[in-house]
């Protein structure tokens, strides 16, 4: 299932992509703030298109790559993942090659993959956590509409410590700008 805006084509990450994932997602200033270590193989790339295909195997989530339109090439990522059916909710996540940065592409990617999940999903609520330091996806997220609800206290436990997040979500019921 393929996903498409005015620029960008959203589509199923495979194997022929992890050099394009190894590329960007080697770049330390890609992962600062998702809890890895920047990729060193294209094994790496090629567990984390495992993952990708195990949630969505585990109807658990979904991941899309994000492309240029006309282009083959994988330039980031977004998709849902923690999906609870019973809740109508999901968390959202999404990363952008820091070559494509400061040209709206992620704003125009989760505001796709957010009216997907309303829409199509059948979400009543998206989440997202971010780190306290990442303060761009902070002001993305709320260019969006989302809503941060509050700090979460050493949340999650990666490369060694434990990382507050802050807690946005959006409601089907908020207005997405």
């Amino acid at each position: 299932m393929s996903l498409s805006t005015n620029r960008l084509t959203l589509r199923r990450v495979t194997a022929d992509d992890a050099p394009h994932l190894l590329a960007y997602l080697s770049k330390p200033e890609v992962v600062r703030h998702m809890g890895l270590d920047p990729f060193t193989s294209l094994e790496d790339a090629l567990e984390e298109i495992a993952w990708y295909d195990s949630i969505l195997e585990a109807g658990t989530g979904v991941r899309w790559g994000i492309t240029l339109t006309g282009q083959d090439e994988v330039i980031g990522s977004c998709g849902f993942l923690n999906v609870s059916a019973k809740h109508q909710r999901a968390e959202i996540g999404f990363e952008l090659s820091s070559d494509h940065w400061g040209r709206g592409i992620a704003g125009e990617t989760l505001r796709a993959v957010v009216h997907h999940g309303f829409t199509q999903l059948g979400f009543h609520r998206i989440e997202a956590l971010v780190e306290p330091a990442n303060t761009a996806s902070q002001q993305l997220l709320e260019r969006v509409g989302f809503t941060r609800e509050g700090l979460l206290r050493g949340y999650e436990f990666t490369r060694g410590k434990y990382d507050d997040l802050y807690m946005y979500a959006l409601l089907e019921t908020d207005s997405m700008t």
